[in-house]
């Protein structure tokens, strides 16, 4: 194998790729912890696989010589970002890889490639999207993904499709993220639903935002007969396994509109919750009073510190307070496309009863007549007393 590719370029391919590196690599499965170098086809391609995630980066090359080396994917990483700003050649030297950039000149161990994993291949393309309006999506709902490999099903973000919407949604029982986008199946009768592992997911749309994004998801239909999502765009393809389980019915959660809303702007919120809750422990909440046009935040109690801060909102009903973990309540605030937070209640006429309820957030009111793309739906904290 011999060529010369761009340093640029090179680089960019390999550390994007080295991404989907194990962290650790057993002494049985060495070769995971190595990046593919193809350059059997009209381009370079650079590989990484660890058996659920696999990712493929293309780049413009001149290849003299074809041939696959397997190297180490964290060392030529480092490599390639400490290269000097000109053409880098690279070649095989028996059980070696020579690569040479400027007057630098590196050598480095192959592994067996015969023992390197097939890569799963790509799905049949399901539809195309836009890469910025999908990488915000993705963002804007894998925030409420959980975090807990114990329950693997919270860890995706569902995908479903039906037609020309797309809606990914996302909870960890303590919140919910739904959000609906228009995109360009390609079927019309498309649908399906999915379930992707919420940080591939979120790591790739947003690797492939300055791109139109192919979407191929198989539900073990495909000549593979496993249950992949892939995402292409720019030179760049990831395909996952999905995650296995069902997601839980949450459509019912999420009423068409609120009897009771609050307007908040989103950037004094924030901010005073951030100032209220140093006050408070770590899993402790923040309280919000409402009333006429005035918002009270309160956190501490007892004999600990305290804090309490007041914004003017716009609010038109009866007096209400209600307790959020106060990072659960940034991490929608931050969610949100809009400089105004609309805060729904579940209950007009029993400010007790709404205080139990969960709270939907928007960026828009409810009762305009159209449901919001998007919506985060946020379990309160009971407090004690």
């Amino acid at each position: 194998m011999k060529f010369r590719v761009e340093r640029d370029d090179f680089t960019d391919a390999v550390a994007w790729t080295a991404r989907t590196l194990p962290t650790r690599a057993t002494s049985q499965l060495q070769v995971l912890a190595g990046l593919m170098l193809d350059a059997t086809g009209p381009s370079l391609s650079v590989a990484a696989f660890d058996y659920e995630v696999a990712a493929q980066s293309g780049v413009d090359a001149t290849i003299e010589q074809e041939g696959r080396a397997l190297v180490s994917g964290k060392l030529l990483a480092e490599i390639t970002r400490a290269l000097p700003s000109a053409p880098v050649d690279l070649y095989t030297d028996g059980a070696r890889v020579v690569l040479t950039c400027g007057n630098a000149r590196f050598t480095l161990p192959t592994m067996s490639v015969d023992d390197y994993p097939a890569l799963p291949p790509m799905p049949a393309v399901t539809g195309h999207i836009e890469g910025a309006a999908f990488a915000g999506a993705v963002s804007q709902v894998a925030v409420a993904a959980g975090k807990d490999d114990t329950l693997p099903v919270l860890t995706g973000v569902r995908v479903e499709i039906d037609g020309d919407v797309l809606t990914l949604a996302a909870t960890d029982r303590y919140r919910l993220a739904v959000r609906k986008l228009r995109w360009r199946p390609a079927s019309e009768t498309a649908d399906g639903v999915a379930m992707v592992p919420a940080r591939t997911l979120s790591e790739t749309a947003k690797s492939l935002s300055g791109s139109g994004v192919e979407v191929a998801i198989s539900l073990g239909s495909g000549p593979s007969g496993e249950a992949l999502a892939g995402f292409a765009g720019g030179g760049r393809q990831t395909t996952t396994r999905l995650v296995d389980g069902s997601f839980p019915p949450y459509q019912r959660l999420l009423p068409d509109s609120s009897p009771l809303t609050a307007q908040v702007e989103i950037a004094p919120f924030a901010e005073a919750v951030k100032r209220v809750a140093l006050v408070a422990a770590r899993t402790a909440p923040v309280q919000l009073s409402f009333s006429d046009d005035q918002l009270v935040l309160e956190a501490g109690a007892g004999g600990e510190a305290q804090a309490q801060e007041t914004l003017t909102i716009g609010y038109d009903g009866p007096s209400l307070s209600i307790a959020f973990n106060p990072s659960y309540l940034l991490d929608g605030l931050g969610a949100l496309e809009s400089d105004v937070v609309h805060v729904g209640f579940a209950s007009a006429d029993d400010p007790d009863e709404a205080s139990k309820k969960p709270a939907i957030l928007t960026g828009k009111a409810p009762d305009d007549g159209e449901v919001p793309d998007y919506r985060y739906l946020l379990m309160p904290i009971r407090l004690s007393g």
